[in-house]
């Protein structure tokens, strides 16, 4: 008579199958479910902003109009509170797009003005910047956040117009959520705002001076090399 003989591993892979298949089983299953929720909650939320009122447009508006009052906060030297209220209207420039993806709202023209309100509200703040560092007396300074200024549109104009190239731009160190981080830490910890004896607003704009720069010459190098294969 022919008897089967099964290999250490085997016997005690026969032993444990059915506990270990089950558990697989029932991980699997739990991984399934948390899923599912996910996706069902994904598109509760969605079918939510659908619904509401809000639109993209109008959380743009709302970050133009916390720049505005992070600008008017500069000119009364309160720092620290312009600092969280830039950073404020900042999140709500990064949360108009996705927004705009997930509630299916967006528009051609939605995505125009986003754009264009990004471009304001970061030369607002800036402006008054200068105008702080111009009443302090500090030229280079006042220079510096000219070439700031100069350079965060640099940065966006090469991506646009490489994009109308068709050559995709996203290159380089100060895309405008490192230029909202380093402005913002300027903000929270310049001279007079409240958090230890730090004054870092001047540093931060000689940063991103020096950072925006950098970044227009990576765009036209990558540009270079997409067009001409040098």
């Amino acid at each position: 008579m022919m008897t089967s003989e099964l290999s250490p591993g085997n016997r005690a892979e026969a032993g444990t199958a059915p506990s270990e298949r089950s558990e697989r089983t029932w991980r699997t299953r739990s991984i399934r479910e948390r899923q599912a929720s996910s996706a069902d909650r994904r598109l509760a939320m969605r079918n939510r902003l659908i619904e509401s009122r809000l639109t993209p447009n109008s959380i743009s508006v709302t970050g133009l109009i916390l720049n505005l009052a992070a600008a008017v906060l500069v000119t009364q030297r309160l720092f620290f509170l312009a600092g969280l209220t830039f950073i404020a209207g900042s999140v709500m420039d990064m949360l108009d797009g996705r927004y705009s993806r997930m509630s299916g709202k967006g528009t051609p023209f939605g995505a125009f003005l986003d754009s264009t309100l990004d471009r304001i509200e970061e030369g607002i703040v800036l402006t008054a910047v200068a105008a702080y560092f111009s009443a302090r007396g500090d030229d280079f300074a006042v220079a510096a956040v000219v070439l700031v200024v100069l350079g965060s549109l640099m940065v966006s104009y090469t991506r646009a117009r490489a994009e109308a190239l068709g050559v995709e731009c996203k290159v380089g160190f100060a895309t405008r959520p490192v230029r909202v981080v380093v402005l913002s830490a300027g903000l929270v910890f310049a001279k007079g705002a409240g958090i230890g004896d730090f004054e870092l607003l001047a540093p931060a704009i000689y940063v991103m001076a020096a950072l925006t720069a950098l970044t227009v010459w990576q765009r036209v190098w990558h540009v270079r090399r997409a067009l001409t294969g040098q």
